[in-house]
């Protein structure tokens, strides 16, 4: 059996919302392009304060993963939180956006992580591993997040091996296996 080159439908291109650069348009891009638009135009966020389409690659036992982050929400500079973006099951995601926000920043752990399917959605607070709120109405308006900033744990970055560990998690998690034979 043939590996295809895609699961996903491509409809064309699209813009990005947040940057207007042209991007295939996939069922799971128009995902996230209304969770950018809901984050600015529902959330009260500046398109400045999201950053789309961040990264963490990793490779262990030959194993080369890239795990994607959707969104990365800042204020005052300071990278508060990580919306991740996956159909399915959002349970099955909380322990890998958890790392990634543990390990996307170099100086800091990024306080807070999202899991969301677009149309339900955990917020989890990095720092303990925990879910603190539930549904696409607990991820933190702009004034919440203004509210939440002065409580919020910006841990230091983890030293070596935890940070090695965080990466072994991602990389377990959200390794891709296409028509394994």
């Amino acid at each position: 059996m043939l590996c295809p080159p895609s699961h996903h439908l491509v409809y064309g291109t699209l813009h990005d919302y947040l940057t207007g650069e042209e991007l295939v348009d996939t069922d799971d891009e128009r995902t996230r392009q209304e969770l950018a638009r809901w984050m600015v135009e529902e959330k009260g966020f500046a398109k400045a304060d999201i950053e789309a389409r961040r990264s963490i690659e990793t490779l262990f036992a030959t194993q080369f993963v890239r795990s994607n982050i959707t969104l990365t929400v800042s204020l005052d500079g300071k990278r508060i939180m990580i919306i991740r973006y996956a159909p399915g099951s959002l349970v099955s995601r909380e322990r890998s956006a958890i790392a990634a926000a543990r390990v996307l920043e170099e100086e800091y752990q990024i306080p807070l992580a999202v899991v969301t399917n677009g149309r339900d959605a955990e917020l989890l607070e990095t720092a303990r591993g925990q879910v603190i709120a539930a549904g696409m109405a607990g991820i933190p308006d702009y004034e919440k997040a203004r509210e939440l900033f002065p409580t919020l744990i910006f841990r230091e970055r983890l030293d070596p091996a935890k940070r090695e560990r965080e990466l072994r998690i991602l990389n377990a998690f959200d390794v891709e296996i296409c028509c394994r034979r």
